[in-house]
């Protein structure tokens, strides 16, 4: 959908970042790291919900003594976060940690820089560069005045530069404000004049109230342009919520097929029943389904709402004391308000299993839409919208 900028490739674990791979999710546990049970389950609780890959803070030598057995039991690829020491670089690589993130910047002797370099290439660990506008090079501010875009890939590029002068490759950046428009303008800039992999995100976008705009904003923007190869949304929040809106962020934009997309009308006064308790109902129900790419819609009146849902793998267009379901383009029939969601319910069911064994059979599913031998959504037959006034009477 969208031309991606080419970048080189690397592996953070198992996990391919750059390279035209897909876009990967991840995000930073709020444990203390030496508390190894209680990380693990924060760990685990990412992993579940569809982080790719989990960071964890390590500014203490109990935090990296712990990381043998969190990398080992994590189920998913660990990224130890470093500030200034090189002993805790050290003892992170030693544990078997997948990735660094760290600031080469904030170690000065070029003698640790190489010794930690020299240290992550030969265990294939690749190295993030995290470029913060909180964090900025003092001398960079009092250049450009304050945190500039420019400032930031400046700092990203020295940064850069110092670990490929010992031969470092395996590098991803990212260049984080919390101001949108700047963010926006300093990925734009580095996309210009490197091939490293970029890691996004809009850093202290807050509480989810203002975060998700922030991060919806920053993220789609540049992913809609093809920039950004991984992401983590930050917001002063659970980590699992991060999780949620970072896959929700790539679904909108046709970046990630994964599970259900869900389409509900807002309601006005046309709707004929309360489509806000329907919605939310529904959404309850199939969350806790696990469902193949498909896409479900809820609507709430006779004007949009039969084209849309008809338009959904499943869909119903709610009437006066009844509604209309959909399945594949076809109408099923009318049902009462009060069967709407499990009518809907055993239909996913139905379509879900039908997804499946298409899909077994070398089917191709893209966007919510399952084609097999060249049908699909756009090609299959669709019946005749019926208008919620002219169904049968309910009951």
């Amino acid at each position: 959908m969208y031309e991606r900028r080419k970048t080189r490739l690397i592996h953070v674990g198992g996990v391919a970042v750059g390279g035209g791979s897909p876009i990967s999710i991840q995000s930073m546990t709020t444990t203390k790291t030496d508390n190894v049970d209680e990380t693990l389950i924060q760990v685990h609780a990412l992993a579940t919900q569809g982080a790719d890959m989990v960071r964890v803070a390590v500014p203490h030598e109990g935090d990296a003594k712990a990381l043998p057995i969190i990398a080992r039991e994590g189920g998913v690829p660990i990224i130890a976060d470093i500030h200034f020491s090189v002993r805790l670089a050290m003892m992170s690589i030693e544990a078997g940690v997948h990735g660094l993130r760290l600031n080469p910047g904030n170690m000065r002797n070029p003698k640790h820089i190489k010794e930690v370099a020299d240290a992550a290439k030969e265990r294939g660990i690749p190295i993030r560069i995290g470029v913060n506008a909180g964090s900025l090079d003092k001398k960079l501010v009092e250049k450009y005045g304050r945190p500039t875009a420019e400032a930031l890939v400046e700092s990203a590029l020295y940064e850069i530069s110092l670990l490929e002068e010992h031969g470092f490759r395996d590098i991803k950046v990212s260049v984080k404000h919390q101001n949108v428009p700047e963010m926006i303008n300093a990925y734009r800039l580095l996309a210009t004049q490197t091939d490293v992999p970029l890691h996004l995100g809009v850093t202290e976008a807050g509480t989810p109230k203002q975060g998700i705009v922030k991060s919806a904003i920053g993220l789609g923007t540049l992913l809609a342009e093809g920039i950004g190869d991984t992401i983590r949304v930050s917001l002063t929040a659970d980590p699992v919520e991060e999780v949620k809106l970072g896959k929700q962020i790539l679904k909108s934009l046709g970046l990630k097929e994964d599970g259900f997309d869900f389409v509900a009308c807002p309601s006005c006064g046309r709707a004929e029943l309360d489509v806000f308790a329907l919605a939310g109902e529904v959404e309850a129900r199939i969350e806790k389904m696990d469902l193949p790419p498909m896409q479900i819609a809820v609507m709430g009146c006779e004007v949009n709402g039969p084209g849309e849902a008809r338009d959904a793998d499943i869909g119903i267009a709610a009437g006066p004391g009844r509604g209309l379901l959909f399945s594949k383009g076809k109408q099923i029939g009318w049902v009462p308000h009060d069967r709407l969601v499990d009518a809907l319910i055993e239909e996913a069911e139905k379509v879900a299993a039908e997804i499946r064994a298409a899909s077994g059979d070398g089917a191709v599913t893209t966007g919510g839409v399952t084609v097999v031998k060249g049908a699909g959504r756009a090609g299959r037959k669709v019946d005749p919208i019926v208008p919620i006034g002219m169904g049968p009477p309910a009951g």
